[in-house]
């Protein structure tokens, strides 16, 4: 299957921050290599429904990190670069999930009281 970028427009997260995580986390997870070539900006800003810049800003700094290559005329790829989580990046992206987690769950009516009896249940099963 392969790797697909999305966002979630009620998150809270900026978009391009969004694109950010997901391209480090395939790339931390193997699901992106070295090599592979990402969608270009405008195919991207179409299939995401989101501004052409948004995507240029993601891009942009994941070049600057050295996780991305952009070669002019034939697109951008995945560098040599390893994904390195320290606590503190681990922490930000669980901090970021959870929140992601708790605007959706009270969009659609559910309490942290709810929230927090379920994974209680869930882990005890």
């Amino acid at each position: 299957m392969p790797f697909t970028l999305s966002v979630d427009l009620k998150s809270g997260v900026p978009l391009y921050r969004q694109i950010i995580d997901q391209v480090k986390s395939g790339i931390a997870t193997g699901a992106l290599g070295p090599g592979d070539r990402l969608p270009t900006v405008r195919q991207l800003s179409v299939d995401l429904s989101v501004n052409p810049n948004t995507v240029s800003r993601a891009y942009n700094e994941l070049e600057l990190t050295g996780l991305v290559e952009t070669h002019m005329g034939s697109g951008t790829f995945i560098g040599h670069k390893r994904v390195e989580r320290d606590e503190v990046e681990h922490r930000r992206i669980l901090d970021q999930i959870c929140q992601e987690f708790l605007s959706r769950a009270s969009s659609h009516g559910f309490t942290l009281d709810d929230i927090l009896d379920n994974l209680k249940q869930r882990q005890s099963r």
